[in-house]
């Protein structure tokens, strides 16, 4: 950790990251930021006591490791003023779809780790998955795994085609959580309980299942079942999710949006 970190752009996951890594031990004048947004600019300051940068300049050939937090679409057009300044640096980028052959192109460099975090890295409970082009070595992923160790739990990968089924099952994850929760509190309230008490009631739920299914050797459908009562209420519902062929829906769900990163990877890759 103490080795300068530079980020391009400056939204909710480089805080995320930033926020862990001052939480380690990281003083903020480690730390740079380039970030064209003012009000992003200004709220990094505010959160974490950082002075953020509108655009690039000489001070990032400090960075040893420069993390690219910019959405697909822009990733291109950020590396052309960055690139002259981050030549010895290693790369790690964030940016859904985006494949490492392109920002090895844009770059002029092989040292390229890409990862999928998820919204909770943003209070330490995230989870990433990583992997890394052959010149990245051992010592430099293990900076990267201590980096993104910080936001949550982490995996590292072999074949980097895994990180579109990563980036649906759980960089999109999260979403799917506060979609079913949304649904358990407009239900709840529509049989008369208040709206607080409806998402607190599928809050401390879903807290409680993951933490049991956490804490248990048995497979989510054994858990499943255990909860469930021949001629219960719970199987009366899960009887409505079948007629309903639920499961199915969410699969098709998460393949669309790892469709969705393939194509974010065609569209906005390099020519």
């Amino acid at each position: 950790m103490n080795q300068q970190i530079a980020f391009i752009g400056g939204g909710n996951m480089a805080s995320a990251i930033i926020g862990g890594l001052l939480r380690q031990g990281m003083s903020a004048d480690q730390i740079h930021v380039v970030e064209p947004a003012a009000q992003t600019r200004d709220k990094l300051g505010l959160d974490h006591g950082l002075v953020a940068r509108k655009a690039a300049g000489p001070f990032l050939e400090q960075a040893g490791l420069v993390v690219w937090a910019v959405k697909p679409q822009f990733f291109k057009g950020a590396t052309i003023p960055v690139r002259a300044h981050t030549g010895q640096a290693l790369h790690l980028s964030v940016a859904a779809g985006i494949r490492s052959d392109s920002i090895a192109s844009w770059l002029g460099s092989e040292r390229i780790v890409r990862a999928m975090p998820n919204t909770p890295a943003l209070i330490g409970k995230g989870i990433s998955a990583l992997f890394a082009r052959n010149a990245v070595n051992a010592a430099e992923r293990d900076h990267v795994t201590q980096v993104m160790a910080t936001t949550g739990d982490l995996l590292w990968l072999e074949r980097e085609e895994q990180l579109d089924a990563v980036t649906a099952v759980s960089g999109s994850g999260p979403a799917y959580v506060f979609y079913f929760m949304e649904a358990m509190t407009t239900a709840g309230v529509e049989m008369g309980l208040s709206r607080e008490q409806a998402h607190r009631l599928s809050l401390a739920t879903f807290l409680g299942a993951a933490e049991l299914s956490r804490s248990s050797s048995d497979s989510p459908r054994t858990l499943r079942q255990r909860v469930t009562s021949p001629g219960g209420t719970t199987q009366a519902a899960l009887a409505s999710m079948e007629d309903d062929d639920l499961q199915a829906q969410i699969i098709n769900a998460i393949y669309a949006a790892r469709q969705r990163a393939r194509e974010l990877g065609d569209a906005f890759g390099a020519d």
